[in-house]
């Protein structure tokens, strides 16, 4: 059986961190060993029985992590985990436990060098099957990317050209005109 697809909504994915966003820039003392801040921290986007939720802990034994999973258990929310510990405590307790054994680390304490890079490709590839899965995908096209920037006004205005055979001032003119790559190539295949 396959597991639901992951996030608050069916197309979005939530981060959520121990000690919240300032843990992120500077250390929050004590905020990975609260077993109850994290289902706090989930039921802020009013998680329920449609989400899931993946804990991610090098050592698979975090507090704030495992508790969350166990809170999300008792409310029927899937949950997976990523960890790097075979049998961890956090990968029991998980519905779905993604387990790469990276060996221990060069320098003993810092779970960042290989746990931290080999969780980091495994959300790429959960990240990356979320999104095909959604449908956000054409072929191997993020058609549904948001147009944050001039580069990615540039891929967009590519992929177009690519898919449509248009040349680069029609296909960006199509892309200002309809919002989207998804949209533009669509218009464009069915004139």
């Amino acid at each position: 059986e396959c597991p639901p697809t992951f996030g608050v909504s069916p197309d979005k994915i939530i981060g959520l961190i121990a000690g919240g966003d300032t843990a992120i820039r500077h250390a929050v003392e004590n905020a990975e060993d609260d077993t109850k801040q994290a289902i706090k921290d989930l039921q802020a986007y009013s998680i329920n029985e449609n989400d899931s939720v993946i804990g991610i802990a090098a050592s698979g034994t975090t507090p704030y992590v495992l508790g969350g999973l166990k809170s999300c258990n008792l409310l029927n929310i899937s949950t997976g985990s990523i960890t790097c510990n075979a049998n961890s405590p956090i990968a029991l307790e998980s519905n779905y436990p993604i387990t790469p054994i990276v060996g221990p680390e060069f320098v003993t304490g810092s779970s960042r060098m290989k746990a931290g890079t080999a969780q980091k490709m495994v959300l790429n590839m959960i990240s990356t099957t979320v999104m095909i899965k959604l449908g956000h995908i054409k072929g191997n096209k993020m058609v549904d990317m948001q147009l944050s920037n001039d580069k990615l006004v540039d891929r967009g205005t590519r992929m177009i050209m690519e898919q449509t055979g248009i040349n680069y001032e029609n296909a960006q003119n199509a892309l200002k005109e309809y919002g989207s790559v998804r949209s533009a190539i669509n218009h464009i295949d069915n004139c």
